[in-house]
């Protein structure tokens, strides 16, 4: 569906007027127009793709930034640079977490990136922390020491050799982001910090809110089941694939 959105094949006409104020669900229009004659299903359509632009965006440099300071502060655990990233990690999360999400999206204005930033900013924490467990553990290895041993350098000892063994904590800990940066986007959007130019479900569900007053619910659901549907699939996912790479599961 967001793909479509992205070549061009539908949901092109989410802003325009093509109905009358709360028209009614018809072979036209699926789940009806809303407060201004705008087509809600073409609406929450629209919406897949922001959802999947934030998610992937938000999903890999998280995980990425995370992945650096966690295989950092594992490898050179008991050091400076692991007390330093353990202190900046402790900052952040003692700080409730949509607050600063918040506060840093506000701080940053009318940027279009203002919340990807904010995201990125705080969701690198959980990747590292468990990076930096696994790579306690790794750098005790056999090949590590066989490393060592034939002269390559720190960098390509964490690089090269240890970061591919986490790719299995990496994976799964992308999808469960993916999934929670989603979330964040729709709570941060229905309360109006969140997407500015553009539509999201987060915006959709505000929308109903005086909508729902008059009795008219097509915003509401057309936007919870989009976005249940796809937040459900990727839960399954991310579990499907944390079973999958564990290797201490049982087959």
């Amino acid at each position: 569906m967001a793909l479509g959105v992205w070549l061009g094949f539908w949901a092109g006409d989410w802003a325009d007027v093509t109905g009358p104020k709360w028209g009614p669900m018809s072979a036209q229009h699926w789940f009806g127009t809303n407060l201004i004659g705008q087509d809600i299903f073409a609406r929450a359509l629209y919406s897949t793709r922001t959802a999947f632009e934030l998610g992937l965006v938000v999903a890999v440099l998280s995980t990425v930034v995370g992945a650096v300071f966690g295989a950092f502060a594992g490898f050179f655990s008991g050091g400076w640079i692991d007390e330093l990233v353990l202190w900046v990690m402790g900052v952040i999360d003692s700080i409730p977490f949509y607050l600063l999400v918040a506060a840093i999206a506000f701080s940053l204005g009318d940027s279009p990136y203002a919340m990807y930033i904010a995201m990125i900013a705080t969701f690198w924490v959980g990747t590292s922390r468990l990076v930096r467990g696994e790579v306690i553990k790794l750098k005790e290895f056999e090949f590590v020491e066989a490393a060592h041993a034939i002269g390559l350098s720190e960098l390509a000892i964490i690089f090269r050799h240890i970061l591919p063994n986490t790719f299995h904590i990496l994976l799964v800990q992308a999808t469960i982001t993916f999934v929670a940066a989603i979330k964040s986007e729709v709570i941060l959007s229905f309360l109006g910090i969140g997407i500015q130019d553009g539509m999201s479900w987060g915006l959709m569900i505000a929308e109903s809110t005086i909508e729902v007053l008059a009795g008219f619910f097509n915003n509401f659901i057309a936007a919870s089941l989009l976005m249940f549907g796809l937040v459900m699939a990727f839960n399954m996912f991310s579990d499907a694939l944390q079973d999958a790479l564990d290797p201490r599961s049982v087959r």
